[in-house]
């Protein structure tokens, strides 16, 4: 399958490798890992490093999901003003096809993604800013996903897209009667439907 690819990476402080995705605002980040016969240690987040590298805002919230069986897909989720979440997203065990969905109105790339496969064994995270709708689907079982999130969640202010609305030409690693999602999830709009959730500035 084919999946985004990274652009030229960044070096942040020597303790993180940042690397903007087809949509540049949407970032790969691989924090360092200092390793020695015992195993490793690595900074999951440090704010000045972080704001250096472009991801600012104020993380308020750390949420923490299991996805049990292989095909498990959460979203596209995201949350309107004054509660519109950027998030930073890990996998702490298993792997994930991680994607963020620009719903910018008047962005150049509306419509269209930027994916990255996350896992336990790299550490590398995504940040999905504020704009953006997200979602994963799990390739591997007893997969566990921990995200920052820069707003409390807020069920008034709660939307999201339908994870395969065949307008995103999203390539999932999973066919979609073989997909798990909640009854939630499984009712979400089409891109056409959803009108302007994230008006220009």
């Amino acid at each position: 399958m084919a999946y985004a690819r990274p652009l030229s990476p960044l070096n942040v402080a020597g303790a993180m490798q940042v690397t903007p995705l087809s949509i540049p605002d949407v970032l790969l980040v691989r924090p360092k890992r200092f390793g020695d016969a015992r195993g490793w240690f690595m900074e999951t987040y440090a704010r000045e490093r972080y704001e250096a590298a472009g991801i600012r805002g104020e993380f308020i919230q750390d949420n923490h999901s299991l996805s049990a069986p292989v095909g498990t897909v959460r979203g596209l989720h995201f949350q309107l003003a004054p509660f519109a979440q950027a998030k930073l997203v890990r996998v702490l065990r298993g792997r994930i096809l991680d994607v963020a969905v620009d719903l910018r109105q008047g962005s150049p790339t509306y419509g269209r993604h930027a994916s990255a496969w996350l896992d336990a064994e790299t550490g590398d995270q995504l940040y999905v800013p504020v704009g953006f709708a997200h979602g994963f689907c799990t390739v591997e079982p007893d997969t566990e996903v921990a995200y920052k999130v820069t707003a409390p969640y807020a069920p008034a202010h709660d939307r999201g897209l339908a994870w395969d609305d065949p307008d995103l030409g999203i390539e999932w690693p999973v066919a979609a009667g073989a997909a798990l999602v909640s009854d939630k999830d499984a009712k979400l709009p089409r891109l056409a439907d959803i009108g302007v959730p994230f008006p220009a500035a």
